[in-house]
């Protein structure tokens, strides 16, 4: 399995205008990439432009935007990518970045909210690959990247909805993997910790105490340090990317029946598995112990106020 040469190669982000989807296109502009960006917000989308054209290494490099909603109709996103295809080539590497975060508990959630962070996370994904994918089989060569979340390894309270549309991202990206594979195109899932961009900036505000203060057991990450390591191993054709010592706990306990890029992954996997099982635990046990702390918490300031 070769390295892809970033230097020339058409590289498609969707959630392209903010956060870690306009990082990866930064970091693929300044390998010499030709960009493609899909995003909803126009505005934001020529904002985005003017910042990543900053980091040109030739003249002959392009920014393309591309401003349509891939979670909605998928003719419609099948269109636009057919014309930016016609504009800059056929698409080297798809990077499905499009997403959102939504937290709460199941039942004070919105049935819409589930529905929507599906079409978002998960049919969001779905369909710019689809578009793509044909054509990446027949000139057997091509990188489909898909950014689901470490909240996509493991389920956490408040995230009801969201761990459930990012695990799927896996179930889609295991299968297509082996699907593409004898065509010598190569899938990545992405599982990025929390990351300081406006998504989660956003999210914050909304976010259940236990969500909140379990999320304060890890750092945040910078986006511009996540995107370099998604493009490194999307490059690379890594089929897992992860961040930081508790991103790679994390792959090597859910690995699963994931498929490895090396002999030596495998072999990691295998000798890590129980050691870090072990450690999991304990984290799990504090994860819990947080949330009867609140419940708790709760059920005083309840007693109290009915006694006031």
């Amino acid at each position: 399995m070769g390295e892809m040469i970033v230097n020339q190669i058409v590289t498609q982000v969707t959630g392209g205008s903010s956060g870690i989807g306009k990082c990866i296109a930064i970091e693929c502009y300044k390998q010499g990439a030709f960009i493609t960006l899909v995003a909803r917000n126009e505005d934001k989308l020529l904002q985005a432009k003017k910042e990543i054209e900053k980091h040109s290494i030739n003249d002959k490099q392009v920014v393309l935007c591309i401003s349509v909603d891939v979670s909605q109709d998928y003719s419609q996103v099948e269109n636009v990518i057919k014309q930016a295809q016609e504009k800059l080539g056929p698409v080297d590497m798809l990077v499905n970045c499009a997403g959102m975060s939504l937290s709460g508990k199941f039942e004070d959630l919105e049935v819409s909210t589930f529905e929507r962070l599906m079409s978002i996370n998960y049919l969001g994904s779905v369909y710019p690959s689809r578009a793509v994918i044909a054509t990446m089989k027949e000139r057997r060569m091509g990188r489909v990247v898909f950014v689901s979340s470490q909240a996509g390894q493991l389920g956490l309270f408040g995230y009801t909805a969201y761990s459930s549309s990012k695990f799927a991202l896996r179930g889609l990206a295991e299968a297509l993997q082996m699907e593409v594979k004898p065509y010598n195109v190569y899938v990545t899932v992405a599982y990025p910790p929390d990351t300081d961009t406006p998504g989660f900036a956003k999210e914050n505000q909304t976010k259940p105490l236990e969500t909140r203060l379990i999320s304060e057991t890890t750092s945040v990450c910078k986006p511009e340090q996540v995107a370099k390591q998604i493009v490194k191993d999307a490059v690379q054709g890594n089929f897992n990317s992860s961040i930081g010592s508790d991103g790679y706990m994390l792959s090597s306990l859910t690995c699963g029946m994931a498929p490895v890029t090396s002999i030596m992954e495998g072999l990691q996997q295998v000798v890590t598995m129980g050691l870090f099982r072990m450690i999991a635990l304990f984290y799990l046990g504090s994860f819990d112990s947080i949330v009867r702390r609140c419940m708790m918490q709760k059920a005083k300031l309840e007693t109290v106020d009915k006694t006031a």
